[in-house]
C-alpha cells in the first residue's frame, strides 16, 4: 500500500491532492476520519497528517495543523541553511583557486569564452557587468547582502537597470530584511515598476548576480575589489538553484513582516536570538542580518529585559526556554513561563 501511494500521491505536506486536501480537512473539522474514507488517499498516512486512533483502530486522527505547519518551517530551514552552507563552500574554494591562479604566469590571452574567470580591479569589473548587461534578454536575479542600501550604490546600478528594463527584462532582488527601512530602495523599485521584484529574508548569501541564467557574478575578496565571472552551466545552475530556494522562502517587500508570535520581541530580535543560540558573537550577526553593531548590541539589551536575562549566559538559556533557537513557531502555543519570571503568552 505504502508504494502504491508514493506513486499515486507524488506530493509532500506542503502540497496536497484534492483528495488529500478534501479528507484532512474533514478530520481536523470533526476530530477524526473514518479509516475507510481514508483508503483512495495512502498519503496522509505516509506524510503522518493521520494516524491511528489508538482507541478504535476503525478510525484515524489527524495531526495538528499547527504541528504540521512547524515541521514544513523548521525543514525549510535547514534545506536553506544547507544551501547557504554550500554556497559558502564553493565561494571559499574559488578564492583558493583563483589565488594558485595568481602565483603562476598568466597564459597570453585568457579567452572571452573562459568557464572561470577572475576581474581583478573595479574597472575590469563594471566592464564585465556592463557587458553582461548589453547581452541579457529576458532575466536578471540579484542577491543584496548587507542593511540599507546607500544611495550612492542604488544609483551607480540604475543606468544599468533603465536599460534592461528599456529591454523587457524581468529583474528579481533579494535583500535582507533590514533594507525595508531604506526609502532609496523604496523608490528605485517605485521608479522600476512592475520590472522589478523584490523579496526579504532574515539574511542572505553574499552578493550574487545572474544575466539569462548563462553568467553569474561574485564577489572573489572580502572587499570587493576582484570578482569571479563564471560561465560554467554546473555552477551557474547551482547557484540559480540556491537563489530559487531562497527566493521561495523570502517574503514580498510589500508584505508586512510575520509576528513572532512571542509578546514584546520582534521579527529582527528573533533572528538575533536564533544567531546567538548558534554561539555567534555580535559582530557577526550584525554583518549576517546587515546591521550595525551598535544596533545589535541594543536589540540584545532589550532580548536580556524582555526575557528576564541578568547575563548573556543566562540569555542563552533563555532563548531555549521560550523556543527561540530555531525556526519561528507559526501557530498557538501554550503559556511559556520562564523560571523567577512572569509567564510569558506567546500568541
Amino acid at each position: 500500500m505504502a508504494g502504491h501511494g508514493a506513486e499515486e500521491h507524488p506530493h509532500g505536506a506542503d502540497r496536497l491532492c484534492e483528495a488529500g486536501d478534501r479528507v484532512y480537512s474533514r478530520a481536523v473539522r470533526r476530530g477524526r476520519v473514518a479509516r475507510r474514507d481514508a483508503d483512495p488517499v495512502p498519503c496522509l498516512l505516509e506524510l503522518a497528517l493521520l494516524h491511528p486512533d489508538p482507541d478504535d483502530m476503525d478510525w484515524l486522527v489527524p495531526t495538528s495543523p499547527q504541528e504540521v505547519m512547524t515541521r514544513l518551517l523548521r525543514g525549510m530551514y535547514d534545506e536553506v541553511s544547507a544551501s547557504q552552507r554550500r554556497v559558502g563552500s564553493a565561494v571559499a574554494a574559488f578564492e583558493w583557486y583563483a589565488g594558485l591562479g595568481r602565483q603562476v604566469q598568466p597564459a597570453p590571452s585568457a579567452g572571452e569564452g573562459s568557464a572561470i574567470r577572475v576581474l581583478d580591479g573595479l574597472a575590469r569589473i563594471q566592464a564585465a557587468m556592463d557587458e553582461a548587461t548589453q547581452a541579457c534578454t529576458t532575466e536578471v536575479l540579484t542577491v543584496q547582502p548587507g542593511g540599507i542600501r546607500r544611495e550612492a550604490e542604488l544609483s551607480e546600478g540604475l543606468h544599468r537597470a533603465l536599460t534592461l528594463r528599456g529591454r523587457g527584462v524581468r529583474m528579481r532582488d533579494l535583500y535582507t530584511h533590514v533594507a525595508r527601512h531604506g526609502q532609496g530602495l523604496l523608490n528605485y523599485l517605485e521608479l522600476m515598476g512592475d520590472a522589478v521584484e523584490a523579496r526579504t529574508l532574515d539574511e542572505v548569501i553574499d552578493r550574487l548576480i545572474l544575466f539569462d541564467r548563462t553568467v553569474a557574478f561574485i564577489p572573489a575578496n572580502t572587499d570587493r575589489t576582484m570578482a569571479l565571472e563564471l560561465r560554467h552551466p554546473a555552477i551557474v545552475e547551482y547557484l540559480v538553484t540556491v537563489f530559487e530556494r531562497l527566493w521561495r522562502l523570502a517574503i514580498p517587500l510589500t508584505a508586512p513582516l510575520p509576528d513572532t508570535g512571542i509578546e514584546g520581541i520582534s521579527h529582527r530580535e528573533q533572528s538575533i536570538a536564533a544567531l546567538l543560540a548558534e554561539g555567534h558573537q555580535d559582530a557577526v550577526i550584525a554583518e549576517r542580518l546587515g546591521i550595525s553593531v551598535r544596533t545589535c548590541r541594543a536589540h540584545i539589551a532589550r532580548l536580556s529585559e524582555t526575557l528576564g536575562a541578568a547575563s548573556r549566559t543566562q540569555l542563552g538559556v533563555r532563548i531555549a526556554q521560550v523556543g527561540l533557537d530555531g525556526p519561528p513557531r507559526p501557530a498557538a502555543s501554550p503559556t511559556l513561563s520562564v523560571p523567577g519570571q512572569e509567564s510569558r503568552t506567546v500568541r
